[in-house]
């Protein structure tokens, strides 16, 4: 899936870039760096959120609990 992306960086975006390329790293290997990191951030980040909700849930926890128990009865069988 080759596509070709054109942005323009504000002043911010323009260091960062300056900074990610000062060791020869070319531009496009670095905004592709930089995405993927940045999508693997936020997938833990949403990841992170729904466990800390499922966590809050009280339904959730009850039913985690009884799942452990029937583990637990059919591990001492």
């Amino acid at each position: 899936m080759a596509a070709t992306i054109t942005f323009l960086p504000d002043d911010d975006a323009h260091l960062a870039l300056e900074e990610l390329t000062a060791d020869g790293t070319p531009v496009s290997m670095a905004i592709r760096d930089a995405l993927i990191e940045a999508a693997a951030r936020h997938a833990k980040a949403r990841l992170r959120a729904e466990a800390e909700s499922l966590a809050a849930d009280p339904d959730d926890r009850a039913g985690a609990a009884q799942v452990l128990r029937d583990m637990e009865t059919l591990r001492a069988s």
